[in-house]
């Protein structure tokens, strides 16, 4: 239990060292401004559609009695929607985190600088990095969709489908919530995804503590903006405590390395 309030800690962590520095938390604004106008557009349809969607997808039902029918079709339009609702707090992440990858490079460098020792760079042009970040962002979002059909499906569960799932659900998103944003500071240190979700899953309930909370968060859309810019300076700090130099491999085939001339492993992690 102690882990996941310290996991809580980083993200306000992250959000005091904007709050301090509000030159950084001003430019790390804009690309989720541009996000939610997308999202919110999505989300508002998908809130007028999703009943006639549960409408068309249950036609053994239209000759159902009340109130049964209704208790049917209520249940799974609410699923439908928090089942967007968990999409799209993974997506707007990955989307925001590729349409400003320039402004959150920046701003997780900064925090590294304003934290003192080494502050690695990936050396990689910005086509590269965006083509990275993007390939992984299709891999996390496969891993989220897989999960995301064995819940939908277990939310015709009575009573546990309404509860028990939609709670694993939050933890889900918020579990890949943190490997996204931690991958801005993680993939300039040369870990490849396969490493980094390796070093998360042996910390799984600090990560849940840091990405849960802020899952919920981010069902608000305008505070999903507010709070992306100190989410990525939370998981900086997060990414900095979670990788010991000491132990992590330098230049070489083993873990941490690219594996195929992704990224090249930084200096500051060479013996």
């Amino acid at each position: 239990m102690s882990d996941l309030g310290a996991g809580f800690g980083y993200l306000m962590k992250g959000q005091r060292w904007v709050a301090q520095h509000g030159r950084w938390f001003g430019f790390g604004l804009l690309p989720g401004l541009v996000t939610l106008v997308v999202y919110a557009g999505a989300l508002i349809g998908l809130g007028y559609g999703a009943d006639d969607f549960v409408g068309w997808a249950t036609p053994f039902a239209d000759d159902w009695s009340s109130p049964w029918q209704g208790i049917l079709r209520t249940g799974l339009t609410a699923l439908v929607f928090v089942f967007g609702l968990f999409l799209a707090v993974i997506t707007f992440t990955a989307v925001t985190l590729l349409v400003g990858q320039p402004f959150y490079e920046s701003l997780s460098e900064e925090v590294d600088r304003s934290e003192g020792g080494d502050v690695p760079e990936s050396g990689l042009p910005l086509w590269r990095e965006l083509w990275i970040s993007a390939r992984d962002s299709v891999r996390i979002l496969l891993r989220v969709a897989l999960y995301g059909i064995i819940l939908f499906a277990c939310g015709f569960i009575p009573v546990i489908g309404q509860t028990v799932v939609p709670a694993i659900g939050f933890c889900v998103s918020g579990y890949f919530l943190a490997e996204e944003l931690t991958a801005v500071a993680l993939q300039r240190r040369g870990m490849i995804l396969k490493d980094r979700l390796v070093l998360l899953r042996g910390r799984r309930m600090l990560v849940l503590g840091f990405g849960v909370p802020l899952t919920l968060a981010f069902l608000v859309p305008v505070v999903a903006v507010f709070l992306m810019p100190g989410a990525v300076a939370g998981a900086t700090l997060l990414a900095r405590d979670l990788v010991d130099p000491d132990t992590v491999p330098g230049p070489g085939p083993g873990p941490g390395t690219a594996d195929s001339g992704d990224a090249p492993a930084p200096r500051a992690w060479s013996a």
